[in-house]
């Protein structure tokens, strides 16, 4: 990953894809951008449904996207709110089945990076593929 070019092409396309978010009831629009090993971007905003639990993250519809496309490998996703705030547990636990070691970029929607930290760090001792192996 070129650090800073990559970084602020994830966080322009956090940002557009942020504009594409459903949020009718917290009125909080979150985008994502996930960079595939292979040099692909996938975009994802969050989808909010009146069944609260069923409501989508920004980050986990990108993950899905390039999963259901064939990647499975990922360098780094960038995660802008008005607020700068970090992914979900459950956004980190679905990112580390996948990519423990990918960097993870907070940035607000006028893409102010609040900062840049291994997603390891996010989710220390997380749970895996190799802790099914006994």
């Amino acid at each position: 990953m070129n650090a800073k070019r990559d970084r602020d092409r994830l966080v322009s396309t956090a940002i557009a894809a942020s504009r594409h978010a459903y949020v009718p009831y917290s009125r909080f629009p979150v985008g994502a951008a996930l960079l595939a090993a292979n040099g692909k971007t996938y975009g994802g905003c969050n989808v909010e449904n009146a069944a609260y639990p069923s409501t989508l993250c920004a980050e986990r519809t990108a993950l899905v996207k390039a999963v259901s496309e064939g990647d499975r490998d990922f360098l780094a996703i960038a995660v802008v709110t008005r607020s700068g705030g970090s992914p979900c547990g459950s956004c980190r636990q679905m990112l580390y089945e996948f990519s423990p070691d990918m960097q993870v970029v907070v940035a607000t929607l006028e893409g102010e990076i609040r900062y840049e930290v291994a997603l390891q760090e996010l989710l220390p001792r997380g749970f895996g593929p190799s802790g099914l192996v006994g």
